[in-house]
C-alpha cells in the first residue's frame, strides 16, 4: 500500500477510503461499494420492469385469458427478454464483479472513475433500447433476427450498453492485477474470486461477439450497408446471445460457492477441482450456443457434430462437477457442526428460514434438475429437431436465467443489503418466503414451457389456436392444460418477485441502519471467524464421508439417464426405421 500513498496525509486519506466489515472482516473499499450498490439498484429496477412484462406474456399465451392483440404481444416480448435477458443480469453480474475483486480481496477498486464511465454507458444503452422498443417500431424480440429490421435507436443502445459492461470487466480485470501487486491477500485468489473472473473472461468473448454483428446490423439499418446475410448474422449473434448466459451460469456458481461460505463456512471439498470446472467453462461453454443451430441448413454437419460432441460434454462436465461439489461442501459444513445422524439430517437441519441459503438451495436444484438436463437434451442434434422453435426453449431457459441465475442473485442480496447497504434486511418474514415462492413458481413457468414444447407448440406464435391464420393447426389439449399452468405458475412467480423488490427497495431507503456489532439478519456476527476463513483463505472441507450427496447424485444420474432415453424414444416415433 505505501506504494501508493506516500507520506502521512496519503496513508490517512487511503485508511480513510475503507471501512472493516463486522462480519467477514474483510476491508470494504468506498468506491467499490457505491458503485455495488449504483449497479444493483439499476438491476433490480429493470428486474422488476422485464418481470411485469413477463406476465403479461404469460397471461397472453394462457389461452383463457389471452391479455394481448399480437402487436401489443411482439412489444412486450421484445421488451421482456432484452429487460431480464440483459439488462436486469448483466447490472448485478457487475456488482458480483466489484465485489468478488475489491471486496474479498481486500483491495481498492481500480480507476473508479472509469467505473461510473461503464454504469453511465450501460444505463444510457439500457434506456435507449427500451424507448426505441416502446415506440413501437423495434418489435424485433431479443434474437432480432435479420432481415426484420429495428429502428437505429435499439442497435446504438444495446451497443452502448455492451461498451459499458466491457469497462466494467477492464475495471475488475484491474483491480485484480492492483490486489496482486499490493498483495492484499495471500496464495491463488478465492474460489469465488476465480468464479468471477471466469464469467469476465466469458463476458469479454460474449462482447466481442455482439460488437461483430451488432455494429454492421446497426449501420445496415441507417441504410450505409445494402444486405446482411441471415445465417452468418444468426451464427455470430448467438455467440453474443447464448454465451451471455454462460456469463450468468459461471457468475451464479461462484455465487453459490459465496453464500455456502458466508452463511455456513461451508469450502469446497477440494478448490483444484472446482477451479478445473469453471476453466471447463471458458474452454468450452460456448459451444452450447451451437444447439440455437442445429437445424439451419446453411450450416455443416461437420460443425453441428463437432459442436454437439465431445467438447460440449466437457462444458456439462464442468457443471455436474459443481453440481456435486457445492452440496458437498455444504454437508461437509454441517456434518462438523454436529449434524451427523443418518444421511440427510445436514439436509433437514440447514437454515431453510434464511432467505440466502434457501434461495440458493433451490436455485441449484433447479438449475441441475430442469436446466442442465433439458440443456443437454437441447444439445443433442438429433434430439433438438423436436425441440427447435417450440415453447421447450425459453423453457430451458427460464430454468437456467430464472430459476437459476435470478433465483441465485436474489438469494445473495439477502447478504448484500446488510453486508454492502448496510441496512438491516426489512419484512423479514416476507423474505423467508420470497425465494420460496418465486423458485416454485419459475420452476413451474420452465417446466409447462418444455412439457407444452414437446407437444410441439410453437416457440414465438402470439395465438395457439391460429385463430388470424389462412391455415389452421389443432395442438393437443394437453397443450392448452400447460400453458394455463404455466399461466397461474407466473403469477406465483411474481408475486414472488414482487415481494424481492418490495424488501430490497424498502430495506435500502428505510431499513434500520447496521450497527458496528454486524446485521442481525441473515447472519451474525458470531459467524465472524468461520466466514472471514472460508470467504477470504485457500482451503478444502477436508472429507470425503458425504453420504447425502452422495445420494442427491445418484438421483440426478438416473433422472438425467431415463429422460435423456425417453426422448429418444420420441425420436424414434417420429422416425420409424423398417
Amino acid at each position: 500500500m505505501a506504494a501508493v500513498a506516500t507520506g502521512a496525509g496519503g496513508l490517512a486519506a487511503l485508511a480513510a477510503r475503507f471501512r472493516t466489515c463486522p462480519v467477514t472482516g474483510l476491508k470494504v473499499d468506498a468506491a467499490a461499494e457505491t458503485l455495488i450498490k449504483a449497479n444493483a439498484v439499476a438491476a433490480v429496477v429493470f428486474l422488476a420492469i422485464g418481470g411485469f412484462l413477463g406476465l403479461m406474456v404469460a397471461l397472453t399465451r394462457w389461452q383463457g385469458v389471452h391479455l394481448l392483440g399480437p402487436d401489443a404481444f411482439y412489444l412486450v416480448l421484445t421488451a421482456h427478454g432484452i429487460n431480464v435477458l440483459l439488462l436486469w443480469i448483466i447490472f448485478f453480474e457487475v456488482a458480483v464483479l466489484y465485489f468478488a475483486s475489491a471486496v474479498i480481496l481486500n483491495s481498492r477498486l481500480a480507476t473508479p472513475q472509469m467505473g461510473w464511465v461503464a454504469f453511465v454507458l450501460m444505463v444510457l444503452g439500457a434506456l435507449a433500447t427500451n424507448w426505441a422498443v416502446l415506440q413501437g417500431d423495434s418489435s424485433v424480440m431479443f434474437t432480432s433476427y435479420v432481415p426484420m429490421q429495428a429502428s437505429p435507436l435499439f442497435y446504438l443502445g444495446l451497443i452502448l450498453f455492451a461498451v459499458g459492461a466491457l469497462i466494467a470487466c477492464f475495471v475488475f480485470l484491474g483491480t485484480l492485477v492492483i490486489a496482486k501487486e499490493e498483495k492484499t491477500y495471500e496464495g491463488s485468489i478465492p474460489l469465488v474470486t476465480f468464479g468471477a473472473l471466469t464469467a469476465a473472461i466469458i463476458a469479454i468473448f460474449t462482447i466481442a461477439s455482439g460488437a461483430i454483428i451488432l455494429i454492421p446490423t446497426f449501420l445496415w439499418s441507417m441504410g450505409y450497408i445494402r444486405h446482411i446475410d441471415t445465417v452468418m448474422y444468426k451464427l455470430v449473434w448467438w455467440g453474443m446471445g447464448h454465451s451471455s448466459q454462460q456469463i450468468n451460469v459461471s457468475a451464479h456458481v461462484a455465487i453459490w460457492y459465496l453464500i455456502g461460505a458466508l452463511v455456513l463456512g461451508a469450502k469446497p471439498i477440494s478448490e483444484k477441482v472446482s477451479r478445473l470446472a469453471f476453466f471447463f467453462y471458458i474452454l468450452f461453454l460456448q459451444l452450447a450456443s451451437a444447439h440455437h443451430m442445429l437445424v439451419e441448413p446453411g450450416l455443416s454437419a461437420e460443425w453441428k457434430v463437432f459442436n454437439t460432441s465431445y467438447a460440449m460434454y466437457l462444458a456439462v462436465l464442468g457443471s455436474m462437477i459443481h453440481g456435486m461439489t457445492v452440496p458437498g461442501a455444504i454437508e461437509a459444513a454441517q456434518r462438523a457442526r454436529g449434524y451427523t445422524n443418518g444421511i440427510f439430517e445436514w439436509l433437514r437441519k440447514a437454515p431453510w428460514d434464511n432467505p440466502a441459503f434457501a434461495g440458493m438451495f433451490l436455485s441449484l436444484v433447479l438449475f441441475g434438475f430442469l436446466g442442465g438436463i433439458s440443456g443437454v437434451v437441447l444439445g443433442s442434434e438429433q434430439l433438438n429437431i423436436m425441440m427447435h422453435n417450440t415453447l421447450y426453449v425459453p423453457g430451458h431457459f427460464h430454468a437456467t436465467v430464472v430459476a437459476g441465475t435470478t433465483l441465485a442473485f436474489m438469494a445473495v442480496t439477502y447478504l448484500v443489503l446488510p453486508l454492502i447497504f448496510r441496512r438491516e434486511v426489512m419484512f423479514p418474514k416476507l423474505a423467508k418466503w420470497q425465494p420460496y415462492l418465486f423458485g416454485i413458481g419459475a420452476g413451474g413457468i420452465s417446466l409447462f414451457m418444455m412439457g407444452a414444447g414437446t407437444l410441439g407448440v410453437s416457440r414465438r406464435h402470439w395465438d395457439i389456436t391460429f385463430s388470424d391464420a389462412a391455415l389452421g393447426f389443432d395442438y393437443p389439449g394437453a397443450a392448452f392444460l400447460m400453458l394455463g399452468l404455466n399461466g397461474f405458475f407466473a403469477i406465483l412467480a411474481t408475486v414472488g418477485g414482487a415481494l424481492y423488490v418490495i424488501v430490497t427497495v424498502a430495506s435500502v431507503l428505510f431499513g434500520e441502519r447496521v450497527g458496528p456489532e454486524g446485521p442481525k439478519t441473515p447472519i451474525s456476527a458470531a459467524q465472524a471467524a468461520v466466514v472471514a476463513a472460508s470467504v477470504g483463505k485457500y482451503g478444502s472441507a477436508g472429507t470425503l464421508h458425504l453420504p447425502g450427496t452422495y445420494v442427491l447424485i445418484t438421483v440426478f444420474f438416473v433422472s438425467f439417464v431415463l429422460y435423456y432415453f425417453v426422448n429418444w424414444k420420441y425420436l424414434s416415433e417420429l422416425w420409424p426405421m423398417g
